[in-house]
């Protein structure tokens, strides 16, 4: 009797297939002869064959709760390494998942291999099913390796305004397979992070300080030396705009900017240069100044804006005219 159990537990290579099914038939034909010829014998052998088996199942069960209640502990302990390591919340929770992932498939093998089925089996069925899986879902794969890498190199972080793909909006979610961005018109855009992570990315506040420039434009004949003095004269004239004079260390703590980030490469500026006006171009209708000034980051916008106005409504009064498109027509007497 345990030796037809024993038969009817062994793996079969697909060779055997048809002899098996013949196996099966001729055991279930000696299982019913050997309970008719030895009742007794018969039901005592399955019930300890049932006890053996409810002991292996009973040992499952409990290999699988303590290992549930040992991943657990694990997933709490990384928990707190992260949040005490001020680890990228995006990066804690994929590391976090994928240990928990990984664990709870090690679990699901140990207990079925407790049970007495062979894992080799399960482990071929899993590894083609993995292969499927990654074939139907290639795509996903390769967006998962760019979160992968944006989380690894991170060239941008939740909260960055970036220009990517032909999008420009604040980053809000960096997940493992995209990226969504909120568009200034208040629009969700979520970006693959395969695509993303291949193609040129523009942080705009990647850097807590910013320099804007502008062209002024106005007509021949002006004083350049004088335009450009009234020009610095607004600019100076606003506080948003840092000077060369400005105390950096005092500037940083302002902005929050941390002693590692102080040590990046480029990250640092031990000084600001001074506003900056210069002739740039003689066009054909009118010459062109380019100005350049600092400012921090969030104040880029508003600087921009609010000095272009001032510059349209300042300097015409000055004498500092704009020029625009016109021809010169002269007319000939045709007496003379």
């Amino acid at each position: 009797m345990t030796n037809l159990f024993i038969l009817l537990q062994k793996q079969f290579t697909p060779e055997e297939l048809q002899h098996q099914r013949d196996s099966i038939r001729a055991g279930a034909q000696m299982m019913i002869e050997y309970a008719q010829k030895d009742p007794e014998g018969f039901w005592t052998e399955v019930l300890q064959t049932m006890i053996q088996f409810g002991l292996k199942v009973l040992a499952a069960l409990v290999i699988y709760c303590v290992g549930i209640w040992i991943i657990r502990l694990i997933q709490k302990g990384l928990k707190r390494m992260f949040t005490r390591r001020n680890v990228e919340p995006t990066l804690a929770s994929f590391i976090s998942s994928f240990v928990s992932i990984s664990m709870t498939i090690l679990l699901i093998v140990i207990t079925v291999s407790t049970l007495g089925v062979d894992t080799t089996s399960l482990a071929a069925l899993l590894a083609a099913g993995g292969m499927a899986i990654g074939m139907a879902l290639s795509g996903t794969v390769q967006n998962f390796a760019g979160g992968i890498m944006l989380l690894a190199f991170k060239p941008f972080k939740a909260g960055d305004f970036i220009e990517a793909q032909g999008t420009l909006g604040k980053v809000v979610e960096v997940n493992i397979t995209a990226t969504k961005i909120l568009t200034p018109d208040n629009r969700v855009v979520i970006l693959p992070n395969g695509a993303l992570s291949n193609e040129k990315i523009n942080n705009l506040s990647g850097r807590p300080l910013r320099r804007v420039e502008w062209e002024v434009s106005v007509s021949y004949g002006v004083d350049a030396k004088a335009c450009k003095e009234a020009i610095l004269a607004i600019l100076n004239t606003d506080s948003r705009v840092l000077k060369e004079n400005t105390n950096m260390s005092k500037l940083y703590r302002e902005l929050q900017v941390t002693k590692y980030q102080l040590t990046t490469v480029n990250y640092r500026m031990d000084a600001i240069p001074a506003p900056f006006v210069a002739l740039k171009s003689l066009n054909e209708n009118d010459i062109t100044f380019v100005v350049r000034a600092w400012v921090r980051g969030d104040d880029y916008w508003p600087v921009f804006f609010d000095l272009q106005e001032r510059f349209y409504t300042e300097l015409p009064p000055q004498g500092f005219t704009f020029a625009y498109p016109h021809m010169d027509v002269t007319m000939l007497n045709p007496s003379e």
